[in-house]
């Protein structure tokens, strides 16, 4: 859901700018910046090159590096309390008065040192990361005629919205960090076959790309139907991945990830060093290929 996470929280503010009257171009750019702080809080994965530093791991391969990021990861930055106390942070600085940027910084002193306390070391340096990047976003964001309101909206949406997407693919954040109290207890169950489990997450997130691209393309006069290449319908032929790949699961999952993703290539522009690349064009016929695959691998893999 790296991805997802930012499309849905860019999808849900643009199409809510617009409802609230914003222009077609504001909105957009509030639906950027929402996007940008919804990716904030995976910034815990900085952890899983450290730790394997530390650890002096010889041969790093994507198990690796997940079992290490994990120590970490879903933690203290997928926590709503934590969230909402870096997007005031946020909002404090960019109203930009001395009152305003001392209590700003208080605020991002508190996040760190409540991480420190609840998580140790690790935890702490991992929050001061998060607090960068949430500030970072923030100070791009005013640099590009966000106001200071609007900046506090697209940070409490981004941050907010990042840890209900982390339901379907793994085990619950704890929301209420650093208070124990379960919000949610266990993972969403989509499927009670494992398999079925990812191939219902990856809907979900496929769902989400296409929810982006339809509020983008609502918002720059382009209609969907004619960004998408009658190539895309060579996806279908990812259906003998079911007969020539292990079933994939949650744990399991890494041969199916990027092996269907690789059918976005015939998306690709027949010239590519033509300069009248339609890059949209490009991309939405590469997600539709994909969406044909995951569609027919599902199928027959229902029929094995």
């Amino acid at each position: 859901m790296f991805i997802g996470h930012a499309l849905l929280a860019f999808a849900l503010a643009t199409v809510a700018a617009e409802r609230v009257g914003v222009s077609r171009e504001r909105a957009l750019r509030y639906g950027l910046f929402a996007g940008l702080f919804a990716a904030v809080p995976d910034v815990d994965v900085v952890y899983a090159p450290v730790g394997l530093l530390l650890e002096s791991v010889a041969t790093v391969g994507p198990d690796v590096f997940w079992e290490t990021a994990n120590v970490i990861h879903r933690g203290p930055t997928h926590s709503l309390l934590l969230g909402t106390v870096l997007a005031l942070a946020v909002y404090c600085w960019a109203v930009g008065t001395r009152p305003s940027r001392v209590l700003s910084l208080s605020l991002a002193a508190v996040l760190v040192a409540v991480a420190w306390l609840f998580s140790g070391p690790i935890g702490g340096v991992v929050v001061s990361v998060f607090a960068l990047a949430g500030f970072g976003v923030g100070a791009l964001a005013t640099r590009n005629a966000v106001g200071p309101r609007p900046l506090l909206a697209v940070a409490l949406l981004g941050l907010l919205s990042h840890p209900f997407g982390d339901l379907l693919t793994g085990s619950p954040p704890p929301f209420l960090y650093p208070f124990e109290a379960m919000l949610v207890a266990e993972r969403i169950a989509l499927h009670p076959d494992p398999t079925g489990q990812l191939l219902a997450a990856f809907a979900v997130e496929l769902g989400t790309v296409w929810l982006a691209i339809w509020a983008y393309t609502r918002h720059s006069d382009r209609r969907l139907l004619d960004l998408v290449s009658p190539r895309a319908s060579l996806g279908a032929g990812y259906a003998a991945a079911a007969l020539l790949l292990p079933a994939p699961t949650m744990e399991q999952s890494a041969h199916f990830v990027f092996s269907v993703l690789a059918i976005s290539v015939v998306g690709a522009p027949v010239r590519p060093l033509s300069r009248d690349v339609d890059r949209l064009r490009m991309a939405v016929t590469g997600l539709t290929a994909v969406s044909v695959a995951a569609v027919a691998y599902a199928l027959a893999y229902g029929l094995l």
